[in-house]
């Protein structure tokens, strides 16, 4: 993230001081070098309201003010939500206060009277610093809001194609990390041995007979083993004695971190009938 001269002398500045010749030499200074936004006010009550309306990028803060003084307005620009970071340079004649306004908040402190050199140095030093903090602050914004556009497209790009997954063939299941299935359709129940009538309307309480029980454990130990198979053959035998052939596929699934977090498959018929 690069920052150009103009996005530093296109910064908002906000100047606060109850003396007109101090904001006349100021806005004055910050004007012959470049800067076009600079506003002022003398009245230190305005100021929380004209950050929540202008958001600027550097607010200059006269510490001796009446009415409010300036660490009374640096705890009202706290209160502001919506800005986590205070763009604050206080103005003091008082050494012992630089360190109270550091405490208070404050990013830093120009001396009085004041030096026009380390002025423009400090306001430049500073509107640069946070420049950079509000480019960083977008770009994460602009990082989370990518994330969940992405991950909404995963979203729905899975659920397409689990559908056309579930209409390419005879059936499909999914399971957890813990192995509960969560998603059934189709005999696979039947084929490991698994009676769950909440998951699927057509395995009754009464264990079907007639597969084959190598074939079985062989598929169980492959998703115990997280192991991916596919065209797994898997058969078995009908009360009439007719033997029906299946090929059975599955993959373990990962979250983003490699983390396991269940077991998806599918299966087809492949009987010749007769």
């Amino acid at each position: 993230m690069i920052l150009s001269p103009e996005d530093i002398l296109n910064a908002r500045i906000l100047i606060v001081d109850d003396q007109e010749a101090n904001v006349q030499l100021i806005g004055q200074l910050l004007g012959e070098a470049g800067y076009t936004r600079v506003t002022s006010t003398m009245t230190s009550q305005d100021v929380c309201a004209l950050h929540r309306k202008n958001h600027y990028d550097l607010i200059l803060l006269d510490l001796q003010m009446p009415g409010m003084d300036g660490f009374q307005v640096m705890a009202g620009l706290k209160t502001d939500d919506a800005d986590s970071y205070l763009p604050v340079i206080v103005l003091t004649a008082q050494p012992g206060h630089k360190l109270h306004a550091l405490q208070a908040g404050a990013k830093d402190f120009i001396s009085k009277p004041l030096d026009l050199v380390e002025v423009k140095t400090r306001i430049h030093n500073m509107l640069e610093v946070r420049l950079l903090y509000k480019k960083l602050e977008d770009y994460s914004q602009d990082l989370e809001r990518t994330m969940l556009e992405r991950t909404a497209e995963l979203r729905e790009s899975e659920a397409r194609f689990r559908s056309l997954t579930e209409l390419a063939s005879d059936w499909y299941w999914e399971q957890d990390e813990n192995g509960n299935f969560t998603r059934v359709s189709g005999p696979v129940l039947e084929m490991l041995g698994i009676q769950v009538d909440s998951l699927a309307e057509d395995v009754k309480d009464t264990a079907v007979t007639g597969w084959n029980e190598a074939e079985r454990e062989q598929l169980r130990a492959a998703i115990a083993a997280r192991q991916p198979f596919l065209d797994f053959p898997f058969s078995r035998v009908d009360t009439d004695g007719s033997q029906r052939q299946y090929r059975v596929s599955g993959q373990p699934m990962f979250d983003p971190s490699c983390r396991f977090v269940g077991y998806r498959g599918i299966g087809v018929e492949v009987t010749v009938r007769q």
